[in-house]
C-alpha cells in the first residue's frame, strides 16, 4: 500500500479560506468537482459517479448523515427560490395578480424544484463540507495521487 503524506493533497487558497469557498462553490454550480474542477461527475442528471476522475475524491463522504444533510439543503435551496419567485411576482403583479395562475404554478413549481436543483445542491452541499472539513488522503485514491504526483 502506498503511503501518503499531507503534501499529496493540492490545497489551494489554504491562506485564504474565503476565496477558496467561493471557488469551490463556483466549481460546484457549473457541476464540476469542488475539489479540483474536473468535469465527469454526473452519469445521468439523478446519478453521479462514486468518485472524482481526475482526483478521486468520493462523491458521498463519510458520515452517517451526509445524504440527509444534502437533501435538506435542496429542500431548503427550493422553496427559498420558490418564495423570492413569488414574492417578486406578487410585487410586479400588484394589484392585478393572477390568483388562477398561481393556484397552479405554485405547486408545480415547487414539487420541480428540487429535482432540477438535485446535481447543484449536491455539489454545493459537498463544496461548504470540504470547506469546513477538507480532504484527507484517505478520502481520494492512491492511484489518483501517484498520478497527479509523477506529472
Amino acid at each position: 500500500m502506498v503511503q501518503l503524506n499531507s503534501e499529496d493533497i493540492e490545497r489551494p487558497f489554504a491562506d485564504k479560506p474565503m476565496r477558496r469557498m467561493v471557488t469551490m462553490i463556483g466549481r460546484a454550480l457549473l457541476l464540476h468537482c469542488p475539489n479540483c474542477g474536473s468535469r465527469g461527475l454526473l452519469k445521468s442528471w439523478f446519478k453521479m459517479t462514486d468518485r472524482c476522475p481526475r482526483c478521486g475524491l468520493r462523491v458521498e463522504r463519510e458520515g452517517h448523515d451526509y445524504m440527509a444533510g444534502s437533501v435538506l439543503f435542496n429542500l431548503v435551496l427550493a422553496e427559498l427560490i420558490f418564495a423570492i419567485v413569488l414574492v417578486t411576482w406578487l410585487l410586479i403583479a400588484w394589484p392585478n395578480v393572477r390568483w388562477d395562475v398561481l393556484e397552479i404554478a405554485a405547486p408545480l413549481g415547487m414539487a420541480a424544484a428540487p429535482f432540477v436543483l438535485f446535481p447543484f445542491s449536491k455539489l454545493v452541499w459537498l463544496a461548504a463540507d470540504l470547506a469546513l472539513r477538507p480532504a484527507h488522503a484517505s478520502e481520494l485514491t492512491a492511484e489518483r495521487l501517484a498520478e497527479r504526483k509523477a506529472s
